[in-house]
């Protein structure tokens, strides 16, 4: 246990399996083990082992509890929240298991039934401060009124006190402050947090995106790579991050539209891939898919879903530039929001496509007929049609179709976006 929680997974499992040499079905050393293969990207081994160690203890919360944990970040909702509501019969203490079961039950969408997990959550483990920040972000989420975005703030606020670690409770509660018009309030939270970590990417962004400070020509890597590695690190904000989020499915259908019979048989590259959520759509496409993220973690995610046949960690347009004529198809959701002017990475992309090759991509849509590109205080850049119409010409693309759709919902309300489909020319 101690190789495994330092992370050495190759002691840890060699060790694991001495013990059950020594000792045939060892609870503990099953229960373990199980844990190890799911993080090796074994999951259906790592059910297996657990599952067999709680038929020797029964009773044993925590295995039911990575037993949830593992159906959850394999996507099986309602065999997570059995196993969540197991370990709660066999502890009702167990403070973990109640906030994965409140968790995936916002996940499945049971807005009340959340919301009474959560509040017991609350009363079971007054200090724990991951639960007021997931219940901040819950209350964001489903705002009904006014009063449940102060109340999401305020939460935030006793997350972060709790655990002065947890910036993203710090982040949110600027974002819930200007949600609320309290611009003042969210620009001097940032502004304290520049000050004591004045190398920190995050606070130096949101500064901007609060208008604070002027706005970069486009999120910096350092900036990209915290956000997401912190979404990788903890699957329970990731669900929560993607709930009502429509964005892959949305794009795969427009470029499905244009691909009528197509099967297997393109280079696609799925560019800011994150955890892998458009693997399951771009697959049947696929002759090879290729996968890119700026974050590691993420990556890392990705990897444990399968179904790549590679993953890389890169910044997109330096990548793209580094794979001319490549690809048969760039794949892009939710990921050149944070570009500015988009011209720069639509000219990779153009470059990274081979005659006739496809890019898709979606941004959230700025209002207005200019050619006009914001910071909005989310920390993602909003652009015109008329800026995608210009960056798209300009990067040499013939054939475009922009449409309009909501890709997800942020403190409650819609956020539309562009959907973007445009073809490379052939030559002659």
């Amino acid at each position: 246990m101690q190789s495994h929680q330092a992370g050495d997974l190759d002691a840890a499992e060699h060790r694991y399996r001495e013990v059950l040499e020594l000792r045939a079905g060892q609870p503990d050393a099953m229960h373990y083990l199980g844990v190890l293969c799911h993080q090796r990207g074994r999951s259906d081994e790592g059910v297996r082992l657990i599952e067999a160690a709680l038929k020797i203890t029964p009773k044993h919360p925590d295995a039911h509890n990575n037993l949830g944990n593992i159906h959850k970040e394999c996507g099986r909702l309602a065999e997570a929240e059995r196993c969540y509501r197991k370990a709660l019969k066999c502890g009702s203490l167990h403070y973990n298991a109640q906030n994965n079961l409140a968790v995936v039950l916002e996940a499945q969408e049971r807005v009340e039934e959340a919301f009474q997990a959560y509040a017991k959550l609350l009363q079971q483990a007054p200090k724990f401060a991951q639960g007021y920040y997931l219940m901040g972000r819950f209350l964001r989420n489903y705002a009904q009124s006014k009063e449940h975005v102060e109340q999401s703030a305020q939460c935030f606020r006793t997350a972060y006190e709790l655990d002065p670690r947890n910036l993203r409770a710090l982040e949110s509660l600027g974002m819930s402050l200007y949600t609320l018009n309290r611009i003042g309030e969210a620009v001097q939270v940032y502004r304290d947090w520049v000050a004591r970590e004045p190398d920190h990417p995050v606070p130096r962004h949101m500064l901007a995106a609060c208008g604070g400070a002027q706005a970069p020509t486009r999120a910096a890597d350092d900036y990209v790579r915290e956000v997401f590695d912190a979404f990788a690190d903890s699957f329970d904000e990731q669900l929560l991050k993607n709930l009502g989020y429509r964005a892959p499915e949305i794009l795969a259908e427009a470029l499905g539209g244009m691909l009528p019979g197509a099967a297997g048989e393109f280079e696609i590259l799925d560019a800011g891939c994150g955890t892998g959520l458009c693997e399951p759509l771009l697959r049947p496409y696929a002759k090879r898919l290729v996968g890119v993220d700026l974050s590691g973690g993420m990556i890392e995610k990705a990897r444990l879903r399968g179904g790549y046949d590679e993953l890389d960690v890169a910044e997109l347009t330096a990548y793209l530039r580094a794979h001319p004529a490549a690809y048969d198809i760039v794949f892009s959701a939710d990921t050149l929001e944070y570009f500015g002017d988009l011209e720069e990475v639509l000219d990779a992309a153009h470059a990274a496509l081979r005659q006739h090759g496809w890019l898709a991509f979606t941004v959230e849509a700025a209002q207005g007929e200019d050619d006009r590109v914001d910071l909005s205080p989310s920390g993602r850049y909003q652009h015109t049609r008329h800026h995608v119409e210009r960056a798209l010409s300009s990067a040499g693309f013939s054939r475009k179709s922009i449409g309009t759709d909501t890709l997800r919902k942020e403190g409650g309300q819609p956020v539309t976006g562009w959907v973007v489909l445009a073809q490379r020319a052939g030559q002659g």
